[in-house]
Order: C-alpha cells, then sequence, then structure tokens
C-alpha cells in the first residue's frame, strides 16, 4: 500500500509539473472568456476578429491572450493561406492530461477521506 501511495504522489507531482503552464494560462478571467467563445464555435476554429468581437476586447489583447493559450497547450491553431484559425482540440492541447491529473487527485482526496471514515476504497 505504501508503494501504491508514493506511486500515486509521484504521479500527480509530475502531473502539476506538467500542467503547470496550462494551469496558469486558464486562471485568468480574461482567457477564460476567450475559452469560452472557443467552446462555442464550431471544431473548424474562429478568427481572432471574431473572438474580439465575441468578448469586447481588442484585437491585439485577443492576439495576446490566444498566445499565452495557445503556448500553454491550450488552444490549437491552423493556417489558411493568412488566416489563422483557433480552436479546442482533445488531440493537439494538453486538457486530455489536465483531466487525467484532476482525476487523480481527486481520487486521492476519495481514499483520503475513506480512511477517515474507517472505510478503505483504494
Amino acid at each position: 500500500m505504501e508503494k501504491e501511495c508514493k506511486e500515486n504522489l509521484k504521479y500527480i507531482t509530475n502531473g502539476f509539473r506538467k500542467c503547470r503552464n496550462a494551469f496558469t494560462a486558464i486562471g485568468d478571467e480574461t482567457r477564460q472568456l476567450i475559452l469560452l467563445v472557443l467552446l462555442e464555435s464550431d471544431l473548424s476554429g474562429i478568427r481572432v476578429g471574431e473572438i474580439a468581437e465575441k468578448t469586447h476586447l481588442t484585437r491585439p489583447s485577443v492576439s495576446h491572450h490566444l498566445q499565452i493559450l495557445k503556448e500553454a497547450g491550450i488552444v490549437a491553431m491552423r493556417r489558411e493561406g493568412t488566416k489563422n484559425y483557433y480552436y479546442v482540440s482533445t488531440d493537439e492541447t494538453q486538457w486530455k492530461d489536465i483531466a487525467c491529473l484532476v482525476n487523480r487527485v481527486y481520487e486521492s482526496v476519495q481514499h483520503i477521506s475513506s480512511q477517515s471514515q474507517g472505510v478503505d476504497k483504494f
């Protein structure tokens, strides 16, 4: 049991390290607003100007925040000629890693809670 617990903590520690930039990026309210717009758009993506219109932000501000989200592995971008389209993708971003990490943390919290109540679920 001790070995399993240490391996679990190691997984969580590595996960936090791997996802740190993603958590920082999505912690900002403006970037959350941009993400909501991206989630409302179709999978083909949306351009900076459209995001700026929907969020009431300036194009330079949207571009700045999209760059942070892209570098953090939160959004992806595809080019069509001179046009850039931003979108959220499960394959090209860190969303799966984030989900796995959050689930592992939740399972650990459940395990700790069950131990404190005298029930071993792990």
